[in-house]
Parts: C-alpha cells; sequence; structure tokens
C-alpha cells in the first residue's frame, strides 16, 4: 500500500440519546448560533424544536437559515454568509442531511473571508480559518458529517463543484438513527445508492497490496445490500437505520482509502449533470456508474470480477474475467434498480441536446480519473452510453 497521513478531528457521537451531548458539544465556541437546515421535515418530526430548545436552555441567540436545497446554491449560501457577518455568529450548527452540511461548511468559511466564498471553490484555494461548525445527522448519504469537503451549486453558471479544507471538520456529528427513520422511501434509496457509490469510488484503485482495505469495502458494501431492502421494507426500524448510517460515515470518512487513491470519475461526471439539470445526486450516480464500470471493464477486467465475486454473488466458474465482471455490472444495475433508483437519463427527461455543456463541466478542472483517465470525448461516450 501507499504511504498516506490520515487525519480526522471528528467528535462522532453515534446512538440512540446521543442528542443529549448538544449542550455540552456547543458551549465554549459563544452564544451566538446559526441553526441551518431544509425544507422544514425537522419542524414536522419534532427535531427543531428539541434542539432549539436546548440552545434557549443555554441562553444563546438563535439564529436559523432554512430552506437549503438538496443541491445546495450558492445563493443560500450567501445568505447564511450575510447572517453571520450581521449577527456575529460564533458557530454553525448543521440539522439535516449532507446537503445542510455541505451548506453550513461554505457558510463557515465565507463568513471568515474577505470576499465571495465562491472564488474559494472555484479555485480550489486554501484558507486559514473558518467558523466552527457541528452537525445533527438526519438523513444517511454523503457522509460529510464526518470528513472536510463540500459541493456547492453556482445557479448562476451551472456549475457543481467540489471543495475541501481542513478548517471545515465539524467539531462533532450527532448521529443519532431515531432521527432519520422519518426519512421517505425515496430519499432513503438515494442515500444508500450514494452510499455504495462512495465505497465503490474508493475501490477502483490502483494502489498495490491493499487487500485489507478491499475487504473493508467489500463487507461494508455487503452489509448494506443485505440490509437495504429489510429497511426499505420497515422505514422506522432503527436497527436497520443505524447499519445504513454507520455505514455512510465510514463510506467517505478516510477510513477505506488509507493507502490509495479512488478513482471519482462518476461524481465528477454526475456533478455536471446535476449542474445544469439540477437532479437527485445519487439518481444520476445510479444511472452513470454502471455505464462507467463498462466503459472500463475491458481495461481492468480483474478487478472488476473481483467486485463481482465477492460483493454480488457472481459465480466465476468457466468465465473470463470479463465475462464475469460484466455480470457483476449487471447485478449491481439489477439492484438499484429493485430499490427503486432510475437506471436510464431519460427517466429524467434529459436528452444528449447538452451533453456538450456537461462535457465542459466535467472538465473545468482538466482531465482526471485515478483509475481509468478520462478526456472530454470519454465523458460525451459514457453520458450517451447512460442515455
Amino acid at each position: 500500500m501507499n504511504r498516506f497521513i490520515q487525519y480526522n478531528p471528528v467528535k462522532w457521537i453515534f446512538g440512540k440519546g446521543s442528542m443529549k451531548r448538544l449542550e455540552a458539544e456547543v458551549a465554549g465556541y459563544g452564544k451566538n448560533i446559526l441553526v441551518v437546515y431544509g425544507g422544514g421535515s425537522i419542524k414536522k418530526n419534532g427535531l427543531h424544536d428539541e434542539v432549539t430548545g436546548k440552545l434557549n436552555a443555554m441562553e444563546a441567540r438563535v439564529f436559523e437559515l432554512p430552506g437549503v436545497e438538496p443541491n445546495p446554491r450558492l445563493s443560500t449560501v450567501h445568505k447564511g454568509v450575510e447572517i453571520c457577518r450581521k449577527e456575529n455568529i460564533d458557530f454553525v450548527l448543521a440539522v439535516g442531511g449532507g446537503s445542510v452540511i455541505d451548506c453550513a461548511k461554505a457558510i463557515a468559511a465565507g463568513a471568515k473571508y474577505n470576499g465571495d466564498v465562491w472564488d474559494l471553490i472555484l479555485r480550489g484555494e486554501s484558507i486559514e480559518e473558518a467558523l466552527p461548525i457541528g452537525t445533527v445527522l438526519t438523513l444517511a448519504a454523503t457522509g460529510s458529517e464526518m470528513n472536510a469537503g463540500l459541493v456547492i451549486t453556482n445557479e448562476e453558471t451551472n456549475e457543481k463543484i467540489s471543495w475541501h479544507s481542513q478548517h471545515l471538520f465539524p467539531k462533532f456529528s450527532i448521529c443519532d438513527p431515531a432521527y432519520s427513520v422519518t426519512v421517505p422511501h425515496d430519499q432513503t434509496v438515494f442515500g444508500i445508492v450514494d452510499i455504495m457509490c462512495h465505497i465503490l469510488e474508493q475501490y477502483f484503485h490502483n494502489g498495490e497490496k491493499a487487500d485489507l482495505q478491499d475487504s473493508f469495502s467489500e463487507i461494508t458494501l455487503k452489509k448494506i445490500i443485505e440490509t437495504a431492502p429489510l429497511l426499505l421494507k420497515d422505514l422506522e426500524n432503527e436497527d436497520h437505520r443505524a447499519k445504513v448510517m454507520y455505514a455512510g460515515t465510514i463510506a467517505l470518512n478516510g477510513t477505506l482509502q488509507s493507502g490509495y487513491r479512488g478513482d471519482w470519475t462518476a461524481h465528477i461526471i454526475e456533478h455536471a449533470v446535476s449542474g445544469v439539470y439540477d437532479i437527485p445526486h445519487a439518481g444520476g450516480l445510479a444511472i452513470l456508474f454502471p455505464n462507467w464500470m463498462e466503459y472500463t471493464l475491458e481495461a481492468h477486467p480483474a478487478r472488476f470480477k473481483q467486485l463481482a465475486v465477492r460483493v454480488l454473488g457472481v459465480d466465476d466458474a468457466g468465465k473470463s474475467d470479463v465475462e464475469a465482471g460484466f455480470e457483476g455490472i449487471r447485478a449491481l444495475r439489477q439492484f438499484w434498480t429493485s430499490l427503486g433508483a432510475p437506471a436510464r437519463l431519460a427517466d429524467y427527461g434529459i436528452d444528449s441536446s447538452r451533453f456538450g455543456e456537461i462535457a465542459d463541466q466535467a472538465m473545468l478542472r482538466g482531465e482526471f480519473g485515478r483509475f481509468y483517465p478520462m478526456n472530454r470525448n470519454r465523458v460525451l461516450d459514457i453520458l450517451q452510453a447512460s442515455l
């Protein structure tokens, strides 16, 4: 395996009753708190009152930024930055899923930056400080609760770009599966697909002698595949929710990629697609990832065979690596569609008319793909195969 440095300072507070820690974790950062959340589900399930009640008990001055979009928009980040500057916010608390947390991270960076936070994101620049943030997770999907990354969409330019900074690790993340039991079926499906894609992006690597890391990824994928149908039949089952939530966090907190670097091609292309069309991120991944796999299969057949056999239950007897790998890809696609995920871009009414624009967005930072290098023509090929 390759030399690596792993750093993750997030205090991960997991399990039933974890909200009891909120006051103790926020204490010491100041009294001016900005609570960031999404479309209002936390008001329906009582979480909003629980969080603000605890903050009010601390005699904090609570300010709110509701309405964060599923693909969080730069305009919403700007609103949060304005509140932080006007009200001298000391701490940003994200209550929601990955989109809310990503928005909160961008706000925390922008509040301490003398300029437009989009300039930081677009140019991939470094920062020296950010407001401290914490999270109360309600949706298992992105893993943003325990990493330093974010993805923001500039709705004026249709650019959807990822960025990270060591200063954006949450100080703590409260992850109580009980707060995810009201997540509806379709969002639960998208969360499962997103988690699996995060693992798969790292699984497709060119590292050597990383068998132990491979096994971590394989067993996590198998457990998700085992648990997902059970959860979708019983959405309020906290044990199933806990397994998926735990998997979602370790999928992207640095644990699985220690010793190698993953590919991330499907994510980069999907960011370009949802930047232009504003579709659900995991919906786009469910479409694009199997087509990327088929496109790269013959270049690395042994890797795809390994996934097929160890994770997807393919019997490779009498089959070439390519044949076994293709059967694994087909099994993965069938699994996602059985959950209710889309299979074609046409499912979202997308045709080829804006593929050139999408490809340009994907190539914004140049050629990419560590496992299989991508250029503009290859991006177009994968988009065409995904119609």
